[in-house]
């Protein structure tokens, strides 16, 4: 198939009339296409009395060959994802699967499709048990170190948006795409440019991949914590769970996530080779998801059904040399309690596929880095997280409430007394305090200036009655476990992969990561004995 882009549509146009815009494109008679899919939908909003949807479509044609020598900007359609041959090694045992985010779910996946049977170990529950969990501890405090938003099946992206975009140009993201729908996820994932599930519809699609895993022979041990490593001559051999069981295997991925701190300090005394990484902190943003819609698709199409929830993406470079960005940001969505940690407060941010709620929220972040550390320790940067997090913790009222401040006070440096037009979603509750107090000078400016910058460029973005919510310390992993060109740490059989090992930046990446480790394994590979 041929890949045609740009091919654009009103907001009154119906998708039916692609076949007379590709055809017009490529001037071709309609009855000239064969058959063609949408590969990706846009919306371009630079003119907000005009907005278009902007397509990308695999054409076939009865003048492909022509075609493609009268234009030559016209490409081939990616070719569809095919994992590598197999290698001609026997394995000795199965591999086993630290953690079931993203990342480990579908490094499982893929191995599980090549017959390797994988073990996959995590710390949490299953998603069902882990639901309840998360629920009763936004409900009313009562907090599970072992089951919360950060540990359990799907890994801290069960609770989220669902986020689907990614920065990363690699062709094992559409097999990511395709085997999310086969999962359950709605299908427009496969095509919409910013592409999302909704942590409603996620928790199914996260429980179906579990089913085929071990439908082909693979295995789950939830509430299996991975505590030790037994290594002989630089090898792995096997793994110590839970304390006392031995499971021998030689390879072993640790996709074990961003917040799994205490294997972070196994990890390092078993010998296993860490880095400081820079990474980012500061805050939830909220605001009125109507604001939100006026200032991305004007008053006109604010509301208009093809649009849905507007979303935004902004980034400011300030005058002491700190950047500030948003980042996850949540369309009618919801400010979520996220600790993994008794005694510490993190927020992140959720929506539902709908989108339907009142606040739109994002992380506003600070980039940090060694030079703020207070060590040159691997783990300092970890320590650094704790610190903000414990800190978050007193100021809400040490309940797991969390702190929160008016975004005029802010820029006053004062303690909110009272909520304006934006109500915050986080639960089980906030406190209004003085956040901005209790940030380091280098933040405050810095969120200072971008608020201000960012409200110029977005109307009501500045608004006095947004809405701090502190803090958020969990936007990326704080280290970075070095590997080899087949992915491997220092240690052999030990492959760091995803988020947690530095590799990863949200679902998409995540999973991509777990997909070639898998594959270098494939490689080497051509089943267990």
């Amino acid at each position: 198939m041929i890949r045609v882009q740009d091919i654009k549509l009103s907001l009154e146009e119906d998708q039916a009339v692609l076949p007379n815009k590709i055809a017009k494109k490529l001037k071709i008679k309609p009855s000239d296409i064969i058959r063609y899919t949408i590969f990706k939908e846009a919306i371009d909003a630079r003119k907000k009395e005009d907005i278009k949807l902007v397509y990308t479509v695999d054409v076939e044609t009865k003048k492909d060959d022509f075609l493609l020598e009268r234009y030559p900007t016209l490409k081939r359609a990616d070719p569809a994802y095919v994992c590598p041959a197999k290698g001609d090694k026997l394995m000795e045992h199965p591999p086993v699967v630290v953690g079931s985010g993203p990342c480990g779910l579908f490094a499982a996946l893929i191995l599980a499709q090549q017959g390797f049977k994988p073990i996959v170990v995590e710390r949490g529950k299953c998603v069902e048990e882990r639901v309840k969990d998360v629920e009763t501890f936004w409900k009313d405090g009562t907090f599970n170190p072992k089951s919360n938003v950060q540990f359990g099946e799907g890994g801290a992206g069960t609770f989220s948006d669902g986020k689907l975009t990614t920065q990363i140009k690699n062709k094992r993201c559409h097999k990511v795409l395709e085997e999310m729908v086969l999962a359950g996820a709605p299908e427009e994932i496969l095509y919409k440019n910013k592409p999302h599930v909704g942590t409603d519809i996620l928790r199914d699609v996260v429980r179906n991949i579990r089913k085929q895993i071990i439908a082909l022979g693979g295995a789950f041990r939830f509430e299996t914590q991975l505590t030790g490593l037994d290594i002989e001559d630089n090898q792995l051999k096997a793994v110590i769970l839970n304390g006392q069981e031995r499971l021998e295997t030689g390879h072993c991925i640790l996709a074990i996530g961003h917040s799994a701190r205490d294997t972070f300090e196994m990890l390092y005394k078993a010998g296993i080779h860490m880095e400081q990484k820079p990474f980012s902190m500061g805050m939830r943003v909220e605001h009125l998801q109507e604001w939100i819609n006026e200032a991305q698709f004007g008053e006109k199409f604010a509301h208009h059904p093809k649009l849905g929830a507007a979303e935004y993406k902004s980034v400011h470079h300030c005058e002491n040399g700190r950047t500030v960005y948003s980042f996850c940001m949540c369309p009618g969505g919801y400010v979520i309690a996220s600790a993994s940690e008794e005694g510490r407060v993190v927020t992140n941010g959720m929506s539902e596929h709908a989108r339907d709620g009142v606040n739109a929220n994002s992380a506003i972040l600070v980039n940090v880095g060694p030079e703020d550390f207070e060590s040159s320790h691997p783990l300092a940067g970890m320590y650094l997280q704790r610190q903000f997090e414990e800190t978050a913790f007193k100021l809400g009222g040490s309940n797991y409430k969390a702190p929160v401040q008016r975004l005029g006070d802010f820029l006053v440096n004062k303690t909110s007394q009272a909520f304006g037009i934006v109500k915050p979603t986080y639960t089980p509750g906030v406190t209004l305090s003085n956040l901005k107090a209790a940030l380091p000078e280098f933040m405050g400016e810095a969120i200072d200036e971008a608020m201000v910058a960012f409200g110029k460029k977005m109307k009501h973005f500045d608004h006095p009655d947004a809405l701090f919510t502190g803090f958020e310390t969990r936007s990326s992993s704080p280290i970075r476990m070095p590997r080899t060109e087949l992915y491997q740490s220092n240690i052999k059989g030990i492959y760091p992969a995803g988020e947690g090992a530095g590799y990863a930046g949200g679902i998409s990446s995540a999973a991509v990561d777990g997909i070639q480790i898998a594959e270098v394994i494939v490689k080497e590979y051509k089943g267990i004995k």
